[in-house]
């Protein structure tokens, strides 16, 4: 074992260990919120694209009908057009598959709660004394193994993905609970304020 250079080497060799575990918790805990949110509007894409398909392979469908009937050249003309804009739409949706991508940010998002939890299980074993340091450098070595392999085969994130997360985690404090709001979610043998 290392003589520390001073007294209190080892308090603040405990204390450095812990805000590295807090930063790598806090990395984990944002990487989850954007994942989670990248998933939420993929999914809102691939519904509104869809709609917009049907939608606009009804207006094609309609316009030919009246068209075969004898009806008029603006039938044909908004067919035309209509039909165009599905291609496209249908182009864009061959090259971009909205919901594959939504189920890898999400794959990813649920991949990445586990490490945010083990961080949290982590930092409450140090900060409450109950492994020693070498533990949980271990511990945290294994960790970053995981997140590496983890954001290895992670989807890119996009930047809408990047300021919905930041308003939920910020604003809207979607990771934290007052002690009430976790009282109502235990049974009532585990609730702090038991009235």
């Amino acid at each position: 074992m290392v003589t520390p250079i001073h007294p209190d080497q080892d308090d603040q060799d405990a204390g450095a260990l812990e805000d590295q575990i807090r930063e790598s918790y806090a990395r984990v805990a944002y990487s989850h919120k954007v994942h989670e949110k990248c998933a939420d509007i993929y999914h809102m894409r691939l519904r509104a694209v869809k709609l917009w398909q049907i939608g606009l392979a009804a207006v094609t469908t309609g316009g030919l009908i009246v068209t075969v009937l004898g009806e008029g050249i603006a039938a044909t003309i908004v067919a035309t057009i209509t039909s165009t804009i599905l291609l496209a739409l249908n182009t864009y949706t061959k090259e971009h598959d909205l919901g594959e991508l939504a189920q890898k940010h999400a794959n990813t998002a649920g991949d990445l709660w586990s490490v945010r939890e083990s961080y949290l299980s982590l930092l409450t074993d140090l900060v409450g004394g109950a492994i020693e340091d070498g533990i949980v450098r271990t511990r945290r070595d294994t960790l970053q193994e995981v997140l590496k392999n983890i954001y290895k085969s992670a989807p890119r994130t996009i930047q809408k993905a990047y300021v919905a997360a930041q308003e939920a985690l910020k604003v809207k404090e979607e990771l934290t609970f007052s002690p009430e709001e976790i009282d109502v979610l235990l049974p009532p043998q585990l609730r702090r304020n038991r009235t």
